[in-house]
């Protein structure tokens, strides 16, 4: 793709920029991402033992509340070679309380791996995850896993992938055998059949002549992928018009370049579980996704001009690396993971934080393999690792050159929806906690702590129980705090009912100067979903330009606690129509204050209502517990939106209260004799009912 474009390589690489592939796995819970991970460092020869998930034993699952639950639950860098090709993954989550996870890896990822389920299919979370690698642009490579399942079905994964999340799918292989019987791949492009001894773990693979039951299917679907391309690619498209079979190579080449950009999506599959499939997929790897020299540029600002500037791969370039997951190490204290896009790092050297506008030293650079690390001098152009010794770099930072300092965009977060209050047991615990807590939500950023200034108690936020179940584990175990936590609380907002303005004086006489701000603003209800905006329409200087940010943040910090229950207010905009300013006495300070007046003003003549947070949920049961699950879920206050019935199974989504989901992992259980599972993920927040309303309203 970009082979005509010049970029330095440093004659000290171990492996070619264009041989660089930094992946994610990524898919619904349960679907086999981490095995798979495992098998590809198994055959990769990183590991000389496979660990499984179901024995604790996996390298990439290296945290004890991992190994437990048999769960992802931080992303987990590694590095492997494969044919020359230097491969580094990032094993993501898969639950969506750890979304954010997902969120920061795919934003220094150049390509992703989906894996789905044979036999379950599109699961509400490999939608959540196609969509976060929408947003930010990252070919995909789908992976069908579990084909030695009862009830897997290729096809039927493959067509879910099509129609749920609207891809232009091009299945690359056809599997040999089903269920049990499944022990092979037929290569459609290059016309051949691949077994796998299963007696040999896999590692002996065995080409042969396609099946003659399946030569048919398989020259009816190869003609199906070169129908695909040409509809997207113009080289293919000529072979199309003329008639013609394009030559294999250039086939290959077109699948590359519309992966690439997003425009088709190649789907293999495997049995990771069973050693089947994954030689095939390092194969995909290498041969469909991008390398970093296809990303090319880095787009970003100057962050003293703030003009748009870019960063292009090459080994001499000036040095610049998206920071992207802070973790604390009991050994070596804190370690920043970061991806580098231009030039390289090496050990000791100067490097400057574009966001706090501070250099700071480079400690020792280390390539990461889960939990262990190896210690390098260099970390060259493409490559991510992680060092020590940054003490003020956080989630997002761009690390760089000072002399060409660029600010690459950040991560965006989604906002918690779930609260509860931790006190330690006692007074000398108190240290101790504030140090852990001060530590997870730096590495967390989904993670809030604040204190509640009227009870002065310690309020924690995340994403969920699960969430919070896991940080409060941590606490315990890895920093040995002793505390005490309190029920989870629903995290509500506030929103108006209707226009409104104010004006609000803040004057304070005392001896010598004084204190002067005069704020006149207006507010306007908006949308659900919209958050807040603030627009400043003063003329003719009534307020002083300089002041203007003050009233911005008086404005901005009054929102984050309302009137009704102290909750933050969302969805309004606000006008900043007018004011006036005293020459000697007004301060930044004196129009924070009468800005933040004049919001409190403002919102109680406009009418406040509370919202509360609704998740979008979505419950697989068998048939005969259908109407149990619907049955309580309607008396959860939950709505109905949608009853898919499959074979044997019903899929049923619906939009429920927060509030009314505490313990509901349990009650789905005995509901359902254990048999039914079931996810959510926060969908949007709607008006809770009067009568709840006036309840937490009496309680603020």
């Amino acid at each position: 793709m970009n082979s005509e474009k010049k970029y330095s390589e440093s004659k000290d690489r171990p492996v070619p920029i264009a041989n660089v592939r930094n992946i994610g796995i990524m898919a619904h819970i349960d679907a086999g991402k981490t095995t798979t991970t495992e098998r590809i460092l198994y055959y990769t020869g990183v590991n000389y033992k496979m660990g499984e998930v179901h024995h604790g034993t996996a390298t990439m699952d290296w945290m004890v509340q991992e190994q437990e639950r048999g769960i992802t639950i931080t992303s987990a860098a590694t590095t492997c070679l494969w044919k020359e090709n230097r491969i580094n993954i990032i094993d993501t989550p898969g639950h969506v309380d750890f979304t954010a996870e997902v969120e920061r890896s795919l934003r220094v990822l150049d390509g992703a791996v989906a894996v789905f389920c044979a036999v379950g299919g599109v699961q509400p979370q490999s939608e959540t995850v196609w969509r976060q690698s929408k947003k930010y642009k990252v070919p995909i490579l789908a992976f069908v896993n579990k084909m030695d399942r009862v009830g897997a079905n290729f096809n039927k994964v493959v067509e879910e992938i099509r129609n749920k999340l609207n891809a232009t799918v091009v299945p690359l292989q056809i599997p040999i055998g089903k269920e049990s019987e499944f022990k092979g791949v037929v290569d459609i492009i290059n016309n051949k059949a691949i077994y796998f001894d299963e007696e040999k773990l896999g590692s002996v693979t065995e080409e042969k002549d396609v099946p003659p039951e399946l030569a048919e299917e398989t020259k009816k679907q190869l003609h199906h992928i070169i129908e695909t391309v040409a509809e997207v690619d113009d080289e293919i498209m000529a072979y199309f018009l003329e008639d013609k079979a394009p030559a294999m190579e250039d086939l290959k080449k077109a699948i590359r370049r519309k992966t690439i950009s997003g425009e088709i999506v190649p789907v293999i599959c495997g049995a990771a579980f069973k050693h089947k499939g994954i030689q095939p997929l390092l194969d995909a790897v290498v041969e469909y996704l991008p390398s970093p020299v296809d990303v090319w540029e880095v787009k970003g600002v100057d962050p003293r001009t703030e003009k748009e500037t870019g960063r292009h791969v090459g080994d001499d370039e000036p040095f610049s690396a998206l920071a992207f997951k802070i973790m604390n190490d009991p050994y070596v204290g804190k370690l920043t993971f970061f991806r580098i896009y231009s030039g390289i790092a090496t050990r000791g050297m100067q490097v400057y934080n574009s966001r706090t506008d501070k250099t700071e030293r480079l400690g020792r650079v280390l390539q990461m393999h889960a939990n262990k690390r190896e210690e390098k001098e260099v970390i060259f152009c493409g490559d991510i690792a992680a060092a020590i010794g940054l003490k003020n770099v956080t989630t997002g930072d761009t690390i760089c050159c000072e002399k060409h300092p660029i600010l690459l965009e950040s991560v965006n977060f989604p906002e918690p929806v779930i609260s509860m209050a931790i006190e330690p047991k006692s007074a000398a615990e108190r240290d101790k906690l504030y140090t852990a807590l001060g530590a997870l939500s730096e590495e967390d950023p989904t993670f809030r702590v604040k204190s509640d200034t009227e009870t002065g108690q310690t309020i924690i936020s995340g994403m969920g129980e699960l969430h919070l179940d896991i940080i409060k584990d941590r606490i315990f175990r890895e920093f040995k705090v002793e505390a005490d936590t309190g029920k989870p609380q629903v995290a509500y907002r506030e929103t108006i009912r209707r226009a409104s303005d104010a004006n609000a004086k803040f004057i304070r006489q005392s001896g010598g100067r004084g204190q002067y701000g005069h704020v006149i603003i207006e507010m306007q209800p908006k949308e659900r979903g919209y958050g807040v905006t603030i627009e400043n329409k003063v003329v003719g200087g009534n307020i002083p330009k300089e002041y203007i940010r003050a009233v911005e943040k008086g404005l901005k910090e009054a929102a984050t606690t309302g009137v009704l229950a102290g909750f933050p207010v969302i969805d309004l905009n606000i006008d900043i129509i007018d004011g006036s300013y005293h020459p000697v006495d007004s301060s930044e300070m004196a129009f924070k204050i009468a800005a933040s007046m004049a919001f409190k003003e403002a919102v109680k003549k406009a009418g406040m209502i509370l919202l509360e947070p609704i998740m979008n949920v979505e419950i697989i049961t068998p048939d005969e517990y259908m109407g149990d699950a619907i049955g309580d879920t309607t008396g959860r206050r939950g709505q109905i939106i949608e009853v898919d019935t499959q074979k044997n199974t019903t899929r049923i989504t619906a939009h429920t209260p927060l509030s009314e989901l505490f313990g509901y992992a349990t009650a789905l259980r005995s509901l359902t004799k254990g048999r039914a599972s079931y996810s959510m993920e926060p969908s949007h927040f709607e008006p809770v009912p009067s009568e709840i309303q006036k309840k937490l309203t009496e309680k603020g």
